[in-house]
């Protein structure tokens, strides 16, 4: 894991938060309470800032990163899945942003919305809360019904369950000599 400053910036990061032992976080990055950021993620927060909120996770293979003009914020309860690269970005509470999804400087992901795999929302895009998106370039092709829209969190609550119990185990590697 490699959690590091960036000229003098330190992340902020809460111990409740679990943090992957391949998992790096650089300078401006503060994570909420409970997050959860996975193997192999990236979230470099060196010409801007990064704000992860409550209980969001940010998935293996992840990259979060900015512009100059543009931070990245995610909101609260949200899922960024596999290998999904969000830059200079704003995405508001309960989101899910399917695995391999772009999001690109200055969108505006609206709340309680998904993401479908593999999407690229181009920048300056803004997605109305409660919808579903598909395609690249993505597309709104529907607005999820209001039980849909309640569904999206439980993502983000299994993997709030998830990191506790990585947190709680006791890990010794097993290393075999050669």
């Amino acid at each position: 894991m490699a959690i590091e400053p960036f000229c003098d910036f330190w992340p902020t990061l809460p111990d409740s938060a679990f943090i992957a032992a391949s998992a790096d976080v650089i300078g401006r990055v503060t994570l909420g309470e409970e997050a959860s950021i996975w193997y192999n993620a990236t979230l470099r927060g060196d010409i801007n800032e990064i704000s992860i909120g409550p209980k969001s996770n940010v998935q293996d293979n992840a990259v979060i990163h900015l512009a100059d003009d543009f931070p990245c914020h995610v909101g609260e309860l949200v899922t960024v899945g596999h290998s999904s690269v969000l830059h200079a970005c704003t995405v508001k509470d309960e989101v899910l942003v399917g695995m391999g999804s772009c999001i690109l400087d200055g969108s505006v992901i609206g709340a309680r919305s998904i993401i479908g795999a593999n999407a690229l929302i181009t920048g300056g895009t803004i997605i109305p809360e409660g919808s579903l998106v598909l395609g690249s370039p993505a597309k709104v092709v529907k607005t999820l019904s209001l039980k849909e829209q309640q569904e999206i969190k439980k993502w983000a609550e299994k993997y709030v369950r998830n990191s506790r119990l990585f947190k709680e185990r006791q890990f010794v590697p097993n290393l075999q000599e050669s």
